[in-house]
């Protein structure tokens, strides 16, 4: 199946929109046929996609592309085994389209019901990940939407492999030409041309950093939700479970540090400072990551780390080893001088790197108040065994997703039982969280009546 090409933006986003007028009257049955044909044609042609990835991967090592970054850009067998699921599974998600919100009978007799319906042309705008080419083209195929995707240039390669297998699958499924479409080649005069289509596009989702955003709030006529940056705090109340509040800080920090529901900030009361600091700075000491601490931090870590080991009124371990009820330990060779003061930027900032600020409060309130004057209102998370302090944490915390006693990490549509989405909202309207079927649709009313004129 050849699939029609288009080059200009104006031309693939009026494709786009024919697309779109069709796909809004498919039937659940159809799309969920083209999304197999489209998990199916992945790994028939995953050789192919590999070909065109080991070439941007190639590119980003000469570009001098960070290792975070390469590994966000890298496709292999396992991974596109990955993505191919992922749209397997939003083909096994309830179709939202038509989906009656509320219905009620006015006394007049009018019957009104509201219902979920596309939104219509969906362009997403990305940064590195090839999957997302994938996951958005899912989701919009799911929700009756037709998408424009922009990547970066580093997945040049990647995406126009993927976005070719993917548009002749959906076509030879009985969609649309057009229904996916990518916008290749040009900078950010490009970016500009998609973002001013107000007659074809009906929403702009932008996937990356600080310096998308900004490029797209001076140029957009199209309206934008922004999956926009994530400075996440996790914060360890004076009740917590010290062996939770380690493993929860560490895999919020360690286990993906380029993704934006990753921890940027811990917290930690004072109460219980000395006893959790030392062994948690061990320990992200011996995963790679660097530190930028307040000054109450340094002074815990620089003196416990002098004494060689930490006194029993502190609630951890002796030189013999042996840990208290609370479960702290010393941070046997943690690198003091490693410590860099934490500045009113460090406080501010999005690493999506193995370093993480940290700084000491004196409660709940504190901690609460810090993360509304540098968070992000992406994801953050108390750790504690005080129902008043969760409680506290989460009528305090404005955020779109805010945790008791789990990581960050799951702020994800796939965690969250959504399938994959294509980013995360920090705004208020519309959508907020994780961006997936339902917030990919917009509603109607549909009224009816037995004729019914107004007096």
């Amino acid at each position: 199946m050849t699939v029609t090409t288009v080059t200009s933006v104006s031309d693939i986003c009026r494709s786009a929109k024919r697309a779109a007028r069709e796909l809004a009257q498919v039937d659940t049955a159809r799309k969920d046929a083209a999304l197999m044909a489209i998990a199916q044609a992945l790994i028939a042609h995953s050789d192919e996609i590999l070909h065109a990835n080991d070439r941007d991967m190639e590119a980003g090592r000469e570009a001098g592309l960070g290792d975070v970054l390469l590994d966000r850009l890298m496709l292999d067998e396992t991974r596109i085994v990955g993505i191919a699921r992922a749209v397997q599974q939003i083909v096994a998600l309830p179709d939202p389209v038509g989906e009656v919100i509320e219905g009620r009978r006015l006394p007049n007799g009018l019957d009104v019901r509201k219902v979920r319906v596309p939104l219509g042309v969906v362009a997403v705008v990305y940064e590195a990940r090839p999957n997302v080419t994938i996951d958005a083209t899912a989701l919009r195929i799911k929700s009756g939407n037709a998408i424009v995707l922009r990547g970066s240039s580093s997945a040049e390669h990647s995406n126009a492999a993927l976005v070719r297998i993917a548009a002749e699958a959906a076509v030879g499924a009985g969609l649309a030409e057009g229904c996916v479409g990518l916008v290749a080649g040009g900078g950010r005069e490009e970016l500009a041309e998609l973002a001013t289509q107000s007659e074809t596009v009906d929403l702009i989702v932008p996937r990356g950093g600080e310096g998308l955003k900004a490029a797209l709030q001076k140029v957009a006529s199209v309206p934008v939700i922004y999956a926009a940056s994530g400075n996440c705090h996790v914060y360890v109340d004076a009740s917590a479970n010290l062996d939770q509040a380690l493993e929860i800080v560490m895999n919020a920090k360690t286990q993906s540090p380029g993704v934006c529901n990753a921890a940027e900030t811990l917290l930690v009361h004072e109460a219980i400072a000395e006893a959790f600091l030392p062994r948690i700075a061990g320990a992200l000491s011996a995963a790679g990551v660097s530190l930028r601490v307040d000054a109450r931090t340094r002074e815990i870590l620089t003196t416990q780390a002098g004494a060689g080991d930490v006194s029993a009124a502190n609630g951890a371990a002796s030189a013999s080893g042996e840990l208290s009820a609370n479960g702290a330990a010393p941070a046997e060779g943690f690198p003091v001088t490693a410590l860099a003061q934490a500045t009113e930027e460090d406080w501010a900032t999005e690493y999506l790197a193995l370093t993480l600020a940290v700084g000491v409060v004196g409660s709940v309130e504190q901690a609460i108040e810090h993360i509304g004057r540098y968070g992000s209102g992406h994801s953050e998370a108390i750790v504690t065994r005080d129902t008043g302090a969760a409680r506290a944490f989460q009528l305090g915390v404005d955020a779109a997703c805010v945790y008791v006693n789990a990581s960050t990490r799951f702020t994800d549509g796939g965690e969250l039982g959504m399938g994959a989405e294509i980013g995360n909202s920090t705004q208020k309207l519309h959508a907020r969280g994780p961006i997936g079927l339902r917030e990919l649709c917009t509603f109607k009313y549909l009224l009816t009546g037995d004729g019914h004129v107004r007096s």
